[in-house]
């Protein structure tokens, strides 16, 4: 048996722990004070003739301080990760009553209120075309936007239909193409709608915008802030 052996004999005898560990979780935590009484202990109950090495005095006291830093370091962690939600929530805030793009291919007509979007662009076109269709896919409008080249390519919709009529409220379908030398290509749309509240995740997850006429859609997929 070793001399750090020999010294836990007469240590646990001194610091009687099994008293002082009233559950599972605390046998397994050494805490600070603990730490110490133990070390202190160690000291003095080590044979005179083979004194503890001071390299392992050295180790076992650079141990606890890992662990104690790793402690300090979570509990740091988690009080940026609050700091960081409230931070989120304040900027949250501040999009209600605005309007955002996202990425969909439906708009809600309703009155005389222009629906405005963006067509993304990869590669430049002789001809874009939005066309729009109601609920049961008929075409009842098309904008030709001629002409464009590469990137966002902004558009608007009066709610009108071919021949100038007015269209009923409701929801709509609408869809981007480019044509290209192999044909036309569909592109991605956004639609401009109002934020009306937004959703804080309670895991950290991000926001969640709820939109006007279009439902949910998560922050992250916004194109744009207005």
């Amino acid at each position: 048996m070793s001399s750090i052996d020999n010294a836990l004999s007469p240590i646990v005898k001194e610091l009687n722990l099994t008293k002082i560990e009233e559950t599972k979780q605390e046998k397994d935590k050494l805490g600070q004070q603990e730490f110490l009484e133990l070390m202190v202990a160690q000291l003095r109950h080590q044979d005179p003739f083979s004194p503890m090495e001071n390299g392992d005095f050295i180790a076992q006291m650079a141990q606890f301080s890992s662990v104690t830093g790793l402690e300090e370091l979570n509990k740091s962690f988690s009080q940026l990760a609050t700091s960081l939600q409230s931070n989120q929530a304040l900027q949250a805030s501040t999009l209600v009553g605005r309007s955002v793009f996202v990425p969909t291919n439906s708009a809600f007509v309703s009155g005389d209120k222009n629906v405005q979007g963006i067509l993304s662009l990869p590669v430049a076109s002789n001809n874009v075309v939005v066309t729009i269709e109601d609920d049961v896919g008929q075409v009842i409008r098309q904008i030709d936007l001629g002409e464009q080249s590469v990137g966002d390519v902004s558009f608007q919709w009066d709610g009108l239909d071919n021949n100038g009529d007015q269209v009923p409220a409701g929801r709509y379908n609408i869809a981007g193409q480019a044509q290209q030398k192999d044909g036309p290509v569909s592109l991605d749309t956004f639609i401009n709608a109002a934020v009306e509240s937004v959703t804080l995740s309670q895991t950290g997850q991000g926001l969640t915008l709820n939109l006007k006429d279009l439902g949910s859609v998560p922050f992250s997929q916004v194109r744009e802030i207005k």
